[in-house]
């Protein structure tokens, strides 16, 4: 699915706040940013967790989808949190780095429809189908606002970890330059492994590959 939504090189995402924010991985600062959609119809918000300096080498950079269920409760239907941590950490560990954490709940159809989906889920459905089912797309996330954000902090290139192809596709769309694709990928728990398999085969993500 190739990304086709036009962004413009100018960055568009506004920065509302910024603090200091130490975690359990290391020292970050948090900041705030908002922007608006491509149709301009909505404001979006989104906090970029920012480790180290960014500027002297291509920072990792992680772009990370809100997901309450998994975030927060530690939910084993999907990937998420587990990924949240490994980023984190992966982060840390290379001295600098940003991850962005946007709010699209459910691929960007809300948590009450994620939640229905989950029931089309517990019925036999994949994530795609149950999305499908509730008359939404398979994923409706853009990631503009993550890519002007990297914009707006005057970042020219990264190393993405990511295993979307769409997420290096918006990102270089925004004029920041992908310089390698790293995986970001989780041992294979037993209440997952559909969820997994369905971005792989239907959502086009990349397993097990790095380059871009």
């Amino acid at each position: 699915m190739p990304y086709n939504q036009a962004v413009s090189s100018a960055s568009t995402a506004r920065k509302i706040a910024e603090a200091d924010f130490p975690t359990r991985w290391g020292h970050f600062r948090i900041m705030g940013f908002e922007g608006r959609t491509t149709d301009d119809r909505r404001t979006e918000e989104a906090v970029a967790l920012v480790h180290g300096d960014i500027t002297t080498a291509p920072p990792l950079v992680r772009v990370h989808s809100q997901c309450l269920t998994g975030d927060v409760f530690g939910s084993l239907r999907c990937d998420c949190r587990l990924q949240l941590e490994m980023a984190l950490s992966m982060i840390a560990s290379a001295g600098a780095g940003v991850l962005v954490y946007e709010q699209q709940e459910g691929r960007g159809i809300g948590l009450m429809a994620k939640l229905q989906a989950y029931e089309l889920q517990d019925q036999g459905m994949d994530t795609v189908q149950a999305n499908e089912h509730l008359g939404f797309k398979a994923d409706h996330r853009g990631f503009e606002l993550p890519a002007q954000v990297l914009v707006e902090l005057g970042i020219k290139e990264i190393r993405l970890l990511s295993n979307n192809p769409e997420k290096v596709a918006a990102v270089e769309a925004a004029g920041v330059k992908v310089i390698e694709r790293v995986p970001c990928e989780i041992p294979v728990q037993e209440h997952m492994e559909k969820y997994l398999k369905t971005k792989q085969e239907k959502l086009g993500h990349l397993f097990g590959k790095a380059g871009k």
